[in-house]
C-alpha cells in the first residue's frame, strides 16, 4: 500500500533563514528525532545530485538509507529520494510566506514501504504523520528562540 504523508507548520521566521536550516543536512539530527546520523557522501555544498547517507529509528526499526537531492531551489522547494531499503521513499520540504507573517513549511514523505510487511501502511502512514508533526514542531522551537537579551 502506497503512503503519501503531508504536514504543514508556520514557523515565525523569514522564509530563507527556515529554508537554510532545515534543508542542510548537517541540521537534520537536531530537529528529526528519529533520524540518528546523516554523512555526506557526495561534497557539499548541497546541489541537485547530492547524496547523503541517513540513519534513522522508525517503528522499532533501525534504518539505512542513502537519498539523492532530486530538485533544490534554495526557499522554495527540497526534493530528496531513496530507492533503496525497506522504505523507497521521495522526501519534499516546500516553504511559502504565511498569511500573517513567517514561513508556512510543508513536510511530505511518499512512498511504497516493502519492508514492513507485518505493518499495514494505515499503519506507517499514522506513525509517519505523528513523527512529521512532532519533528516539524520540533524545528520551531529550534527556529523561534529568541536570544536572551542583557
Amino acid at each position: 500500500m502506497a503512503v503519501d504523508v503531508r504536514t504543514e507548520i508556520v514557523i515565525q521566521r523569514p522564509r530563507a533563514e527556515v529554508a537554510a536550516f532545515a534543508s542542510d543536512p548537517d541540521n537534520a539530527t537536531r530537529w528529526y528525532d528519529n533520524i540518528t546520523s546523516v554523512e555526506w557522501e557526495t561534497e557539499p555544498p548541497l546541489a541537485v545530485g547530492s547524496r547523503l547517507a541517513f540513519v534513522a529509528r522508525f517503528l522499532g526499526s533501525r534504518l539505512s538509507y542513502t537519498y539523492e537531492v532530486l530538485e533544490w531551489e534554495p526557499g522554495e522547494r527540497f526534493v530528496m529520494s531513496t530507492a533503496q531499503g525497506p522504505f523507497p521513499m521521495e522526501t519534499t520540504y516546500a516553504w511559502s510566506d504565511a498569511p500573517d507573517g513567517g514561513t508556512a513549511m510543508t513536510l511530505r514523505n511518499s512512498g511504497k514501504p516493502k519492508g514492513f510487511s507485518k505493518v499495514s501502511g494505515k499503519l506507517v502512514a499514522h506513525a509517519m504523520r505523528r513523527a512529521n508533526r512532532k519533528d516539524l514542531a520540533r524545528l520551531k522551537a529550534l527556529m523561534e528562540v529568541v536570544p536572551a537579551t542583557a
